[in-house]
């Protein structure tokens, strides 16, 4: 096994588990990552997931030598590392404990939430061996961070630090070197006392109203919000105000 799955209350930890191979993305990890995230999106008791790696590597992005042996580190559903076109509903933290290159910031960027130590690094080189970022690079991360920084990272190759990442927005939260998932957890906390159907349902406006005009981001708020409407969850929040005491969530 080269990713692991763990369960910590309402959150799932899976991590990539090629330490000695600097966490890079085989065939064998793609397969595994994405039938874990099979299993999160299928679990109703599951609403948070955080990606972790163990080493001092989170990734270094796609095994060469799988590529070479002719297998593939693309799934049908989930593309690279069976990730960056997973079609997710729930949220995603990377949290990432030194260098993240190449295919491995495009896992990150793939994350909805980064918790990063100072040790992080962040960058796509792959120019400097005449290939292009080709598992959502080259999109995500101008919609990360501005457009023209997102170009010096595409063209020169050259990596940035967990500081200046942070000073970007890239990361949410900049951590000591070997408590990324414990901070991670504690975000995934803030995250799940929240309704769930209402974090999810909230996701997805923000990633289809990206770049839209506004009458389309009413459009697509409007048409979540009729989702969430339809939950019981939607008269337990009023009702726990109400009666002042914490709401007790269903997940429907």
């Amino acid at each position: 096994m080269v990713v692991t799955y763990e369960k910590a209350g309402k959150v799932r930890v899976i991590t990539l588990d090629r330490a000695e191979a600097r966490n890079a993305v085989s065939h064998e990890v793609s397969a595994e990552l994405e039938a874990h995230l099979d299993t999160f999106e299928s679990d109703d008791s599951a609403w948070v997931a955080i990606l972790a790696a163990n080493g001092p590597v989170f990734s270094a992005g796609a095994d060469l030598k799988s590529v070479s042996s002719g297998k593939g580190i693309e799934t049908e559903k989930g593309g690279f590392a069976g990730l960056v076109r997973y079609p997710r509903t729930k949220p995603l933290i990377a949290a990432v404990d030194g260098a993240a290159l190449a295919g491995g910031l495009e896992i990150v960027l793939a994350c909805d939430l980064v918790v990063a130590s100072s040790t992080a690094r962040f960058g796509i080189p792959e120019v400097k061996r005449s290939l292009i970022a080709g598992a959502g690079g080259l999109f995500r991360l101008p919609a990360s961070i501005a457009r023209n920084v997102a170009m010096e990272l595409a063209l020169t190759g050259d990596p940035i630090s967990a500081e200046r990442a942070f000073a970007l927005g890239l990361v949410n939260e900049l951590v000591e070197p070997g408590t990324v998932v414990d901070a991670a957890l504690e975000l995934a906390a803030r995250i799940t006392v929240n309704a769930p159907v209402a974090v999810r349902e909230s996701r997805k406006v923000v990633l289809e109203s990206q770049g839209v005009a506004d009458a389309e981001g009413w459009q697509i708020t409007k048409d979540h919000f009729r989702v969430v409407v339809k939950t019981e969850d939607f008269r337990e929040g009023p009702l726990a105000f109400v009666e002042k005491r914490d709401p007790v969530w269903k997940g429907r």
